[in-house]
C-alpha cells in the first residue's frame, strides 16, 4: 500500500473513531488495529490543529495505568467537563 494513502486512511480512522468514543491510545490501537505509535504520531498531528483533545487522566481499561483519554468530539468534551465540574 502506498505509505500517503496508508497515513490518510490511518489518520481519518483515527479521527472518525474519536469522534464517537472517549479512549486511551491504546484503546484507540486495540479498536482500530492501527499500530500504537501511529495512533500517537497522529493523536499529535491532531492536536496541533485543534481536533483532537485530551478529556481527563485515569487508569486506560487495557493497561491499567494512567493515560489520558481522548477525543475529537467537542459535544464529549463540554458533556465530561459539565460532569467533572470544570
Amino acid at each position: 500500500m502506498n505509505k500517503a494513502i496508508e497515513k490518510t486512511t490511518q489518520l481519518k480512522t483515527i479521527f472518525h473513531y474519536l469522534q464517537n468514543n472517549v479512549a486511551t491510545a491504546t484503546m484507540v490501537s486495540e479498536a482500530t488495529r492501527v499500530p500504537q505509535k501511529s495512533v500517537c504520531r497522529y493523536k499529535r498531528d491532531l492536536e496541533l490543529k485543534g481536533l483532537l483533545y485530551e478529556v481527563e487522566k485515569k487508569p486506560c481499561k487495557v493497561t491499567g495505568f494512567s493515560a489520558w483519554y481522548l477525543s475529537a468530539n467537542a459535544l464529549l468534551i463540554t458533556k465530561n467537563n459539565t460532569d467533572n465540574g470544570k
